[in-house]
């Protein structure tokens, strides 16, 4: 079994130094990796970012990391990027790593991802052209997400793992108010997923919403935001040998 860390928007800052690291340490007792599901800083500054560096710099697992909302809003996610690289982190954004775990090669794909809505309930792409910019960025980012899946599949990678921000499924938004499923997440990067071919699918994001969702190709999505999971991180199981294009099943 492959044990996968997860959690998402942490929101770190100055005053929150340290609070996680004591967990943190505990990682290679019962984990093999440790993804970060993005909103790791409050609103994307380097001085949270390096707070966030702190935190898992030298943890003896490997990170993999993508960005969120709030780690875009200083306008820096370059300078945020390379201290959390600089700190040992996989940092991706349409693009994918291996991290071994033993014989075990795990590719972790990951993009922020971005808005949109769910299939009857989403926009598209037509009218003004901020609308289509809209649409096409969320387009992007689902794109790239397929092809580094594919890529990974490729590389022979026992078990792939979809990392993003924004959702994509809406069941794991439930609790949050349907108005703003929109801003949540995209039924497209569902479908790069499925396209692709995953073994888990792990988001954050949605703070009032819920764990456990499935694609309609039967990936296991889970939403790791910490209000979400109630704790530092959770862990994942995933078996090596069930691996099946279209996801083998991650237990809890």
């Amino acid at each position: 079994m492959i044990r996968i860390a997860a959690v998402g928007d942490i929101h770190m800052g100055a005053d929150t130094q340290g609070a996680l690291r004591p967990a943190f340490e505990t990682l290679p007792e019962c984990a093999d990796l440790l993804l970060l599901a993005g909103d790791l800083t409050r609103h994307g500054t380097p001085e949270e970012a390096r707070v966030v560096a702190g935190e898992i710099r030298d943890l003896g697992v490997p990170v993999v990391a993508v960005l969120g909302n709030h780690d875009h809003h200083d306008d820096r996610p370059e300078e945020v990027t390379a201290i959390l690289r600089d700190a040992g982190a996989h940092v991706l954004e349409q693009e994918g790593t291996v991290v071994r775990a033993g014989e075990a090669r795990i590719g972790v794909a990951g993009t922020k991802g971005f808005g949109g809505g769910f299939v009857g309930r989403n926009a598209g792409e037509f009218g003004e052209p901020v609308m289509k910019e809209f649409v096409r960025h969320s387009r992007r980012c689902a794109d790239g997400l397929r092809e580094s899946l594919r890529r990974l599949e490729e590389e022979g990678c026992d078990v792939r793992i979809a990392l993003t921000h924004y959702s994509p499924v809406p069941e794991t938004l439930a609790g949050e108010p349907q108005e703003i499923y929109p801003f949540l997440g995209s039924y497209l990067l569902a479908e790069a997923i499925d396209t692709a071919g995953a073994d888990l699918a792990v988001h954050g994001h949605a703070h009032a919403g819920t764990e456990h969702g499935m694609t309609s190709g039967g990936v296991k999505v889970r939403n790791v935001a910490q209000p979400v999971i109630g704790r530092a991180f959770h862990v994942y199981h995933l078996p090596v040998r069930e691996r099946v294009s279209a996801g083998a099943g991650a237990s809890g």
